[in-house]
């Protein structure tokens, strides 16, 4: 893959030079003196207890380990052509449990308590069991996104007018998206003015996958129980009972699973004096189509219970110590087909010597489905000497929650639009974090035709009040090809 990753280095290098051989020899600087690689690398890991795949309870869990390759080449004195190459993978104890239910054909059930152990439970109740509290072992609990960006952009002789155009396409298992966009930058007053417009669109598509007893009623109707997944499998009411009540009548498969966002943005920057620059932004930005996540379970108040797993786990369903029990849902989440949102915010970078800038920054959000939400953040990079920076960093976040959000068993069935995705719950969030950057202008250190320019590290730990917790580290390394 290294091998493969440095020959498409190459080649991009050589066709950059091919370009600027027919440049023109009038003497001009250029914008990118030479290709640019950056190699990225990323690692997050979660835990909560509001799961959205639970219907707002259980198991938050997941990794994700994400790289980026993003090669700028300078095209000549004015133009650079940027690819941008991106992979992730994840483990999702929350997306497992799409279908929760572990294979139990014998009379006893083992599964994993929250010591790590197997445990052994004998039932009169063989069949399949589960718990939001643990990961199944279904296959939608792992998944890759594969994405790939491509941006021109052209700068004008004088240097003051920069447009730019790009594409984009990512999948991943459920998902594909398609982007193009572009933007135009105008600089006055002696490059001490600047002012941006962009705009941007997404027509994206699901492949929807919902919740295992959700789609074998939509596969198999009234008599699902008795065909496909759930034949001969026991269903329980809230005692612990054989039942063949549960009808999840709610429940039907959505007619459209395209959707499309639409992003349109202006931001206006202005150095004020020799220690103080300031920035504004506003965008506005439209959703259409599905925008619910089709295998997100919703349970209503005014509905019964029904469980599949070992009746002793029901009293303690709420809780990790439910180890093989899983709440059949009663539908998945229903939310409205637009949505616009507004964001508004402002940067503010103070210059407090030759070893300190503070960076500074708000937002206000608001979106037509009930949420205002409010940013703020500041960022001190400290330069320790000619190379070396550190940079602390704390970010503050508080939102409304959605109208159309409740938690777990909060909503009723007589309602249009639901979901339990705390996503969209009141919250607020602290994130920590600091980052450290190495710099060598000059790219002294040589890794093949590569010379080292910068590593940035950067660590952050995220808390927020509904109990998800987060830490994010990342690495990258910025080379040029001579």
């Amino acid at each position: 893959m290294k091998k493969i990753v440095l020959a498409v280095v190459i080649l991009i290098h050589v066709t950059a030079i091919s370009q600027q051989k027919d440049s023109t020899s009038t003497f001009k600087k250029r914008v990118l003196e030479n290709t640019e690689v950056d190699f990225l690398l990323s690692y997050y890991k979660q835990d909560g207890v509001h799961s959205a795949v639970g219907g707002g309870l259980g198991s938050e869990k997941l990794t994700d380990i994400a790289s980026n390759i993003v090669v700028a080449v300078p095209l000549n004195a004015d133009d650079i052509l940027t690819f941008d190459v991106g992979v992730s993978a994840y483990t999702s104890a929350s997306s497992s449990n799409i279908n929760p239910f572990n294979s139990n054909k014998n009379s006893s059930s083992t599964s994993s308590g929250a010591s790590g152990q197997s445990t052994t439970t004998t039932t009169e109740n063989a069949g399949p069991y589960g718990t939001p509290w643990f990961a199944s072992s279904g296959a939608s609990g792992s998944d890759q996104l594969a994405s790939i960006t491509a941006n021109y952009s052209h700068n004008s002789n004088d240097r003051n007018t920069i447009w730019n155009a790009d594409v984009s396409f990512s999948n991943e298992y459920d998902y594909t998206s398609i982007g193009f966009g572009g933007g135009f930058t105008k600089l006055f007053n002696q490059k001490n003015t600047e002012i941006s417009f962009k705009a941007n669109a997404y027509l994206d598509q699901w492949r929807p996958i919902y919740p295992t007893e959700l789609h074998e009623y939509a596969l198999n109707g009234a008599n699902f129980q008795n065909q496909g997944y759930l034949n001969g499998v026991t269903i329980l009411d809230q005692d612990g009972n054989k039942s063949t009540d549960y009808l999840p009548a709610s429940f039907s498969e959505y007619s459209k699973v395209n959707r499309n966002s639409y992003s349109a943005s202006i931001s206006f920057s202005q150095i004020l004096t020799k220690k103080i620059q300031m920035s504004i932004f506003m965008d506005l930005l439209k959703q259409e189509g599905l925008l619910a996540t089709p295998y997100q379970r919703v349970y209503f108040a005014d509905k019964p219970n029904y469980y599949i797993g070992l009746p002793q786990y029901i009293p303690v369903y709420g809780t990790a110590a439910n180890e093989g029990v899983y709440h059949l849902a009663d539908d998945n989440e229903h939310l409205p087909s637009t949505r616009f949102k507004v964001p508004i915010g402002a940067r503010v970078n103070f210059y407090i010597n030759e070893y300190v800038v503070a960076k500074t920054y708000y937002r206000y959000y608001q979106d037509n489905w009930g949420i205002q939400a409010h940013t703020a953040s500041i960022e001190l990079p400290i330069k320790l000497n000619a190379k070396f920076t550190i940079a602390p960093l704390y970010r503050y976040y508080t939102q409304t929650a959605s109208d159309y959000f409740a938690g777990y068993k909060e909503h009723l069935s007589t309602e249009e639009f639901y979901t339990s995705d705390y996503d969209l719950s009141q919250f607020n969030s602290n994130q920590y974090g600091f980052g450290l950057t190495y710099t060598d202008i000059f790219a002294q250190a040589k890794i093949f035709i590569l010379g080292m320019k910068s590593i940035d590290l950067r660590l952050n730990h995220y808390q927020r009040s509904d109990g998800l917790s987060a830490n994010i580290a990342s690495l990258g390394f910025k080379f040029e090809i001579e």
